[in-house]
């Protein structure tokens, strides 16, 4: 599996700009061999949006035809960030798509951050699985991937591959760099982080995107600035048992103090 990852400024609300810049890149994936693009967390429209419910749009609207069509039209499959709606609830949603553009899961985030998240939106109440080319994937959003408990269950449950949208602003650049490494070393996993970058109103992501293998090897990583990583994941698929944790094997289950 070749996976493409962009990190790039939220286009705030500009929804052209947004589709425009996710068609350029999966062309610029699929010509580089890449068979699917993570993008960041509610790209669609923006993290920092003034008017996310007004613009969050339901299962199938709009935004995801056009994202069905970009895939098709690139041939290269996609995962990205939305805010969704759903009745009166709002969620922030991650959708994938294969080269198709046929949908192969949906997660609404289950770790809402901080207070803005929790008025905005309903959390989420689980992480889906997929398998893309012989692997098993799973969807999580930004602070799912924060949690140990919440990668353990996608690893018990056969993911070789987490595709993680994020929106992580600054100060917390120990997310990216110490944490996500951390948790894909733990728990033998790929985890592929795809961040924003630069200001965002009151906001600044850290940008520093990254596709970490399961021994901790950086298979690609961005720095400050928009970037398109790709990486051919068969290095991570390869490593041997020898070398990678094997914590979910040997966790004790201790008895409530």
């Amino acid at each position: 599996m070749i996976l493409g990852l962009y990190q790039g400024p939220s286009p705030d609300g500009d929804d052209a700009r947004a589709l425009a810049t996710v068609g350029r890149m999966l062309a610029a994936a699929a010509a580089a061999g890449a068979d699917l693009v993570v993008f960041p967390e509610l790209y669609l429209p923006g993290y920092n949006h003034a008017a996310i419910p007004d613009r969050a749009q339901a299962a199938g609207g709009a935004w995801e035809q056009a994202l069905a069509a970009a895939c098709r039209r690139a041939g290269c499959g996609l995962v990205i960030g939305l805010a969704e709606r759903d009745g009166a609830r709002v969620f922030n949603t991650a959708v994938a798509y294969d080269a198709a553009g046929q949908g192969l899961a949906r997660h609404r985030k289950v770790q809402l951050y901080g207070p803005r998240e929790s008025a905005l939106f309903v959390p989420g109440d689980g992480f889906p699985t997929f398998d893309l080319k012989g692997h098993r994937c799973g969807l999580m959003i930004c602070y799912d991937v924060e949690f140990a408990p919440h990668v353990r269950r996608l690893a018990a449950a056969g993911a070789e591959v987490l595709l993680v949208p994020t929106a992580n602003p600054e100060p917390f650049r120990h997310v990216p760099t110490l944490t996500v490494p951390a948790q894909a070393v733990n728990h033998g996993v790929v985890i592929a982080y795809a961040n924003l970058c630069g200001p965002d109103g009151s906001l600044s992501y850290t940008g520093l995107s990254s596709i970490v293998g399961p021994d901790g090897a950086m298979l690609a990583a961005a720095g400050r600035g928009e970037a398109l990583l790709i990486a051919d994941l068969a290095p991570a698929f390869a490593v041997p048992t020898s070398c990678r944790s094997t914590q979910l094997a040997d966790l004790r289950d201790l008895p409530a103090p």
